[in-house]
């Protein structure tokens, strides 16, 4: 377990799912997968990539006492060095909301694709959720794109953030 901004992050397990997914059902703003889609990233970490420009994906878990208290999912896709990461999903648990949580997670991701070789980190965000917009750019993502409509349930814009990450 790793501390980040004082926050202890680390790589889930198998026996974390079932606190992610009821983390995320319980986070109307999160994208919602099915269990075996987490479970499937948990069973693929470490495993060697398998091919030129393979996925690659991560489930990290922020820790409170023994309590899973936030997720985030990344992946990367293509070579070391000139691969693509994408901060796919994060969700911290309403009691650890705007301490720091949320940030450390997506700090953790942008250093997993760091270490996985990508060459820029992307993600897409609500065009109205000013909080998560403002985090990001904390992080150094700039808004490089929009998507007319993308969201559903309301109906919103998805602005599209990118990193650089330098060598």
């Amino acid at each position: 377990m790793k501390s980040i901004d004082g926050w202890n992050v680390r790589m889930a397990g198998a026996a974390d799912v079932a606190a992610v997914v009821s983390l995320e059902r319980a986070t109307a703003e999160a994208p919602h997968w099915a269990e075996t889609g987490y479970s499937s990233i948990v069973d693929a970490i470490g495993v060697a990539d398998s091919g030129v420009g393979g996925v690659r994906r991560c489930l990290l878990v922020a820790v409170l006492g023994n309590q899973i208290v936030g997720f985030a999912v990344g992946m990367v896709v293509g070579l070391k060095g000139t691969g693509a990461g994408e901060l796919e999903s994060v969700a911290v648990s309403a009691t650890a909301r705007r301490m720091g949580c949320g940030r450390a997670l997506c700090g953790a991701v942008v250093e997993w694709c760091r270490g996985e070789g990508a060459a820029e980190v992307d993600l897409e965000v609500r065009a109205g959720s000013a909080g998560a917009i403002a985090l990001y750019e904390g992080l150094g993502f700039v808004a490089v794109g929009r998507r007319p409509g993308y969201y559903r349930d309301p109906v919103e814009d998805a602005l599209l953030m990118q990193l650089k990450l330098g060598a």
